[in-house]
């Protein structure tokens, strides 16, 4: 008898259970997620912590900055500073009003979009608060995995690892411009350190060199990426192409995608590119069954305005501009689209889109600078994505390896918390996943040309039919197998 393993899906080992295999306080059951209130650096948080396992068992907090009127002017201080100046600004205003109010009456002080400045109904971040989380539950849940993206969570998620430091696993998204060894790992894309290249320093007045650039190269504590990180992954993808089938399997290939983000501080553009994009989008629509277009919350309106006036009315095109009732579809674009074509200004949707393998396709980066620049150069170099001309024909495919800088990224904080003995909590499979599991094995044993006779509880019992004389037999008890001669 000679035993054999068909081949299975991943799953975590039933055995010993984690508290006697590796002790109670080296498996990280829970995480923490700080926010700063922007999609796309709380996305990044959220598809590490995802690709991690742990999206069911995380909180949100968010770090609140005041926004709207003065604010905007103060954006650029810490935000500790910012909130006790604006506090102050807030109280000086309150007395005058006060004390005028027989006279004239003040307009309030402006805020953002009328409303209330700096409310959320997430979890104020505080470090103590999260702290006392960690400390509390130790001895039970284990250490806390605290994930944290954008520059004003710095402060908070450094906190926490200075008054926690045993029962937290701190990582950083974006470089912090701050030393490293206040985290356990800093998660940040390689055109971050484009200011230390010799590019990048003749671009920085040397007084600003320590405030907006690396302090020194990356070390044990950086993971590079190539892009951002993000929630789209094989099992998204699925599950998105499965919700959106009615809508989108009908439509005639190819399907075209165009995203379209907003201008920035490094990539600036207006009417010019949208003209640009219309022409080019005119052109290659000979080559295409059908074109989808979706606008950002940053697009301007007078871009997404002369989108719609120049192309909503060609049969083969669809704009969805976020008014109504009907959901976004953007998840079913990544899922179903052919080709993409993608706004240089956004990094966050770029990499999403390189995340598919599919033909990615990006206009505007010669109006890109900075940091961005090296970024849309890194992705040229790599085959990755290529200038959108309007001479393509989009009926002809190309591919490439997708970025997988979300997993890559997991992967490395595995590997770190194995070397200081711990680990995450694997999620065990229910009645579902094993039955699931139990039917890829005979599935693979069907396919190899063995013919099932029956499965009785846990047991499978399959005979492959007479091939050169010989006869096999094979025995399955859940994940091993045996075969007679």
């Amino acid at each position: 008898m000679k035993p054999i393993r068909l081949p299975e899906p991943p799953s975590p080992t039933m055995g010993v259970p984690e508290i006697f295999e590796n002790g109670a306080n080296s498996v990280i059951r829970r995480a923490v997620v700080i926010g700063n209130g922007f999609p796309g650096s709380e996305n990044q948080s959220l598809g590490l912590v995802r690709s991690l396992g742990l999206y069911d068992k995380h909180v949100l907090f968010r770090v609140t900055r005041p926004r709207g009127g003065i604010n905007e002017w103060l954006h650029w201080l810490p935000i500790s500073l910012h909130k006790l100046l604006y506090y102050i600004i807030r109280r000086i205003y309150s007395y005058l009003r006060f004390i005028t109010s027989r006279r004239r009456r003040l307009a309030p002080l402006p805020s953002e979009k009328g409303g209330s400045v700096g409310l959320s109904s997430i979890l104020e971040a505080d470090s103590k608060r999260i702290v006392n989380m960690a400390r509390e539950s130790y001895e039970k849940d284990g250490p806390l995995l605290v994930v944290a993206s954008g520059r004003d969570t710095i402060s908070v998620a450094s906190s926490i690892k200075r008054l926690a430091s045993e029962k937290v696993f701190l990582v950083q998204i974006q470089h912090p411009r701050s030393d490293l060894s206040r985290f356990d790992l800093v998660v940040t894309p390689n055109h971050d350190y484009y200011p230390l290249t010799p590019q990048g320093q003749e671009q920085v007045p040397r007084f600003l060199q320590r405030w907006i650039t690396p302090r020194e190269p990356p070390d044990e504590h950086v993971v590079l990426t190539v892009g951002a990180l993000h929630q789209i992954d094989f099992a998204a993808l699925r599950s998105a192409a499965s919700t959106w089938h009615d809508e989108f399997a009908p439509l005639p290939k190819p399907l075209l995608v165009v995203n379209i983000g907003g201008p920035s501080c490094h990539c600036r553009y207006g009417m010019d590119l949208a003209k640009q994009l219309c022409t080019f989008l005119t052109n290659v629509l000979v080559s295409c069954g059908s074109v989808r277009i979706s606008f950002s919350n940053r697009t301007p309106e007078k871009v997404s305005n002369m989108i719609i006036k120049e192309l909503a009315n060609n049969p083969k095109v669809y704009i969805w501009d976020g008014e109504g009732i009907s959901p976004n579809p953007y998840m079913g674009h990544l899922a179903w689209g052919d080709a993409f074509v993608v706004t240089a200004d956004s990094v966050s949707m770029i990499s999403e889109a390189c995340s598919t393998g599919k033909p990615v396709y990006v206009i505007g980066s010669e109006r890109c600078t900075w940091k961005l620049a090296d970024f849309h150069k890194s992705l040229r170099e790599r085959g990755v994505v290529r200038p959108f001309t309007g001479s393509e024909d989009i009926s002809e495919s190309w591919s490439y390896p997708p970025l997988n800088d979300t997993a890559e990224a997991a992967r490395r904080i595995h590997e770190v918390l194995a070397e200081r003995g711990l680990r995450l909590q694997q999620k065990r499979p229910n009645t579902n996943e094993k039955d699931g599991k139990r039917f890829f094995v005979i599935a693979n044993a069907i396919a190899s040309g063995y013919l099932v006779l029956s499965v009785p509880f846990s047991i499978g019992c399959i005979v492959r039919p007479h091939a050169a004389g010989r006869r096999r037999l094979l025995i399955i008890f859940g994940s091993e197998s045996s075969s007679h001669h």
